[in-house]
């Protein structure tokens, strides 16, 4: 049985996991491989300590899909971030900073409860509208949001991805999708 249920301090490994995870295999085909293998899961697992995702008070809201006792999923969600900077957010609107499952559990419905209950939560605040950004080349990620009611709007950038030696970074060329919430 999947069960959404909001994140807790202790789940910051869990999360950090299926993050990483999802990363290396969702981005197999679109980051270089050196990138992908150097994700380290206790690093991010501090690094969401450290902004206190799981604090009533953040602006954000992480969700997690458990199933018999194991994150197998998550969606962290909140108010528009004006040019995806978390300190200049626009609170007309609502936005999923991240949706993650673990590739196990990938087209059995998972994505599907995370997505209704962050759409269910960021109406519950009052908001219409919703936008999220994917990368261009994630078309199984971009295929979910257009079976789910969002369409791209136009707007783009490019996500920054480091790479090691003093490379210059890759330039990923990111899409922003739209949609409405059902109040």
């Amino acid at each position: 049985m999947l069960i959404i249920r909001p994140e807790e301090p202790d789940d910051a490994e869990a999360v950090a996991r299926v993050h990483v995870h999802g990363w290396q295999d969702g981005y197999a085909d679109i980051m270089p491989a050196e990138v992908l293998a150097r994700l380290n899961v206790a690093a991010w697992a501090q690094r969401r300590r450290d902004l206190g995702t799981a604090d009533p008070e953040h602006p954000f809201t992480t969700l997690l899909a458990e199933r018999d006792g194991a994150v197998v999923g998550f969606t962290t969600f909140g108010p528009y971030r004006n040019n995806q900077d978390r300190a200049d957010l626009d609170h007309t609107l609502g936005e999923v900073l991240a949706m993650y499952v673990e590739k196990a559990h990938w087209g059995d419905g998972t994505a599907g409860r995370l997505l209704a209950a962050a759409k269910q939560r960021l109406a519950g605040r009052g908001w219409t509208a919703y936008r999220l950004w994917v990368l261009r080349d994630n078309r199984r990620a971009r295929r979910f949001y257009e079976r789910s009611g969002l369409s791209p709007d136009g707007d783009r950038t490019t996500y920054p991805v480091p790479l090691a030696g003093g490379a210059p970074p890759l330039g990923l060329v990111e899409l922003r999708y739209a949609g409405p919430l059902d109040g």
